[in-house]
């Protein structure tokens, strides 16, 4: 239960600092990291950020309404879908990132050096198969 409240109150905090721009902490995660990987297809996107395949897909559906992003299918097999960012969304992921920094500051101030290390270790090595479905 401590690692969710954790989690919940982190996700405000940045949710806090993104409402002026319209966006949710998920929305920014998403386009940006779309916009690194240029046109990623949805399972890969899912992959990076530890989330599944069909919350990812509700999101970006978000996304497409706003006109931040777009999916298109693969020529090749119309089953896989490739996200990427609009112009419209590129500009506001870009004009979100100082409130996206302030939000990491201010969550990196209330944890310290060691709680910030203990997340990354809990994000990274300590958490394998993170967003994956567990059996059972």
């Amino acid at each position: 239960m401590a690692s969710r409240r954790a989690a919940r109150g982190i996700t405000a905090v940045f949710d806090r600092h993104l409402r002026p721009h319209g966006l949710r902490s998920t929305q920014f995660t998403i386009l940006v990291m779309a916009m690194f990987r240029g046109g990623a297809a949805i399972s890969d996107l899912a992959k990076g950020l530890g989330m599944d395949r069909t919350t990812l897909t509700r999101n970006v559906a978000l996304l497409e309404a706003n006109g931040w992003a777009q999916s298109q299918p693969d020529d090749k097999d119309a089953r896989v879908h490739a996200v990427s960012v609009t112009d419209k969304g590129r500009a506001l992921a870009l004009a979100a990132l100082p409130a996206w920094r302030t939000a990491q500051d201010s969550v990196a101030d209330a944890f310290g050096p060691m709680g910030v290390a203990a997340l990354q270790y809990l994000a990274g090595t300590a958490m394998p198969g993170a967003g994956q479905r567990q059996a059972g």
